[in-house]
C-alpha cells in the first residue's frame, strides 16, 4: 500500500492517457494519491481528479515561481477551495530561487500570505524549495508553520536541515532522485532520518526513478522510490510503504 503524496497529474503530459496511468498506479498497489495544483489551470484539474477518484486527493496553491500573478482573487479562491471534502493540503508555496520569473520579495510575500491562510483553514503545507533554504526556513519559523506543519515536498538538502525542518513539524519527503546513483545528500538524509518523519512522492511528470530516469514518471513508480529508502535502511519495503503511508494519512487527516 503505497501514498504517493505529491503528483501532477493534472499536467497536460497526461492529456491523452491519465485513466490508464492511475490503473497502473492501482495496480502497483498506489492506495492514494495527492494531485497537487499551483495556479488557476491545474488547481481546477486536480479539484476534478480528486472529485472522480475516491483514493485521489487535491492539494492547492501557488507555485512561487508564478507568484507575480496571483492576484487577492487567486488568494480568496484557494480559501473556498480549503473547505472542499477532498482538499487535504495547501501547496505547492515555497521559494524559487532557480527561474527568475518572480522577485524575491514578491515570492516571500506570497509565501507568506499562504502560510497565514493555512493557519486560518489549519491544513497543512507543502514546500518547494529551490536554492532558497535560508529564506524558506527563516520564514517558516516568522509565521509560525509549525502550527499547522506540513511536506518538505522533493527534499534534497543536508541532514542538519531535515532535522530542523521535523523541529517544525514537517515530514521530509523524498521523490526520484533518492534512486539516483550519484544523490549523496537524499541518501545521505533516507539513512539517518527515522522512517516515521518521512514520506514517498513522484513529483511526476518529472524527476523520473531509475530505471526509467529521462522518460515520464507516473505514480506507479513511487514504489522504486520506496525500495530506493528501503534498501538504504536495510528494512523491508512492505515497512516503508507501510509507515509512509501512515504518515501520510495522518498529515492529511485521511481516516481510510
Amino acid at each position: 500500500m503505497l501514498f504517493d503524496t505529491h503528483a501532477h497529474l493534472n499536467a497536460t503530459q497526461y492529456s491523452e492517457d491519465v485513466e490508464e496511468v492511475i490503473k497502473r498506479a492501482e495496480h502497483e498497489g498506489v492506495c492514494n494519491i495527492v494531485v497537487v495544483g499551483f495556479d488557476r489551470p491545474t488547481i481546477a484539474r486536480a479539484i476534478e481528479l480528486a472529485e472522480q477518484y475516491d483514493f485521489i486527493y487535491a492539494a492547492v496553491g501557488w507555485h512561487p515561481v508564478d507568484a507575480i500573478d496571483m492576484t487577492g482573487e487567486d488568494l480568496y479562491m484557494l480559501e473556498q477551495l480549503a473547505a472542499h471534502p477532498k482538499v487535504v493540503a495547501l501547496g505547492e508555496m515555497g521559494l524559487d530561487y532557480y527561474w527568475d520569473k518572480s522577485p524575491k520579495d514578491v515570492q516571500k510575500d506570497v509565501f507568506r500570505k499562504q502560510i497565514a491562510l493555512a493557519r486560518k483553514v489549519k491544513l497543512p503545507i507543502i514546500i518547494h524549495n529551490r536554492e532558497a533554504t535560508a529564506d524558506i526556513l527563516t520564514i517558516l519559523q516568522e509565521e509560525n508553520a509549525q502550527e499547522v506543519g506540513g511536506i518538505m515536498h522533493c527534499f534534497t538538502g543536508s541532514v542538519e536541515v531535515a532535522k530542523q525542518c521535523i523541529a517544525m513539524n514537517f515530514y521530509i519527503s523524498f521523490g526520484g532522485p533518492v534512486t539516483f546513483k550519484n544523490a549523496k545528500k537524499p541518501k545521505e538524509v533516507a539513512k539517518e532520518i527515522p522512517l516515521e518523519h518521512l514520506l514517498i512522492e513522484t513529483d511526476c511528470p518529472y524527476l523520473t526513478p531509475h530505471p526509467f530516469r529521462g522518460k515520464r514518471n507516473e505514480p506507479s513508480y513511487v514504489k522504486y522510490v520506496a525500495e530506493a529508502i528501503a534498501e538504504l535502511k536495510g528494512i523491508s519495503v512492505e515497512e516503508v510503504a507501510r509507515q509512509t503511508t501512515e504518515n501520510a494519512k495522518k498529515l492529511f487527516g485521511i481516516n481510510r
